[in-house]
């Protein structure tokens, strides 16, 4: 069995950011969750979407952290804003965990160890809300879970927290679309959501 929290802290440096450290031990514990279950055997084979691989889910949520942290501090300097930082850096951390389920079938089949992705989720079941399952399950604040839904309509009541992870998403995403094939996220979305 790998031992995935080495990669995991490698990984995301992130973590460090978090100031409680039981938050930072869920977060592991929910990725190491994720990755067991979808039988990865390293964090770094996961695709940022089903038809880009040029770039990794690893380099995207940290794309999306940063974001959503300079975001927070413009808010607390310009607007008086008081954005919870470890909610923050928490839920992006997480917010697309869930791909360690949804993935396994567009990879090739001999990075993956074994999986049991059958038994925790569908193809009906969108990567952020498995991800939100993976936060609820290891006992992540609701501040986090409610953050880490973030695509088309699955959004539960929204705090700052969650409106910073989601712009800071589709800001990461909408680079990433552009620098590998040329489109926006929208234009993505439109042609590729029904697809895979």
């Amino acid at each position: 069995m790998t031992d995935y929290e080495p990669q995991i802290r490698e990984a995301y440096p992130e973590l460090e950011a978090i100031d409680d450290d039981e938050l930072r031990e869920q977060v592991v514990e929910a990725w190491t969750l994720g990755l067991e279950r979808g039988g990865w055997g390293d964090i770094a084979d996961i695709p940022y979407a089903w038809n880009i691989h040029e770039v990794t889910n690893v380099e995207h949520v940290r794309g999306v952290t940063k974001i959503a942290l300079e975001s927070a501090e413009i808010q607390r300097d310009f607007h008086g804003a008081d954005p919870d930082e470890d909610v923050i850096v928490a839920a992006c951390l997480l917010h697309d965990v869930g791909k360690c389920y949804e993935y396994v079938d567009v990879v090739d089949a001999e990075i993956l160890e074994g999986t049991d992705r059958e038994r925790y989720a569908t193809e009906e079941i969108p990567h952020s809300i498995s991800g939100y399952a993976l936060a609820h399950e290891v006992g992540c604040p609701l501040e986090v879970q409610r953050a880490i839904p973030h695509f088309l309509g699955e959004v539960p009541t929204r705090t700052l927290e969650a409106e910073l992870v989601k712009s800071a998403n589709s800001a990461s995403s909408n680079a990433i679309t552009q620098s590998a094939m040329g489109i926006t996220l929208q234009e993505w979305v439109a042609e590729y959501s029904q697809t895979q």
